[in-house]
């Protein structure tokens, strides 16, 4: 089965949209991760949101089954960022196509020659997989080890 790609800004996305993908973020970072922290930071509002699903077979709705936002210069990082990457099908190649269709998002939408993430140690392959390389020693985010990563065009 084939996911389908969603792109949007903030203003752009449904409220129910919006809800499903703060909805997945929550279950994933707070909930399945055990992690406390402010995920509505006000970034959203100027980021270009993309997420991927998939229509189950014996379901009519679609589920999300990967998702990415991609932020401004200046907003979440002093640079063109990427974050919230969440797949929820692990194991699928889910991850790594929104990775890819948001490193294009930050090129088209932002000018991007060079894109920052903050990785959740542990992903550092993943993210490498991706053409992103370690440009930090790691630092805790949240109570999780985390690393810089840098893509450059």
């Amino acid at each position: 089965m084939s996911a389908t790609l969603h792109k949007k800004t903030f203003q752009e996305l449904t409220t129910d949209e919006l809800y499903e993908l703060l909805r997945v973020r929550s279950e994933v970072f707070v909930v399945e991760q055990n992690c406390v922290y402010q995920d509505l930071d006000n970034d959203d509002q100027k980021s270009i949101h993309l997420w991927l699903t998939l229509r189950q077979d014996s379901e009519e709705e679609e589920k999300v089954v990967a998702l990415a936002r991609v932020c401004p210069a200046g907003t979440h990082m002093k640079e063109i960022s990427i974050g919230r990457v969440i797949t929820t099908e692990r194991g699928k190649g889910y991850g790594k196509q929104v990775m890819l269709h948001a490193i294009d998002a930050a090129v088209e939408h932002f000018g991007a020659t060079l894109i920052d993430i903050e990785a959740q140690e542990y992903a550092k392959g993943f993210y490498e997989g991706v053409g992103f390389k370690q440009s930090s020693d790691t630092f805790m985010l949240d109570g999780i080890p985390h690393i810089k990563m840098t893509w450059k065009k």
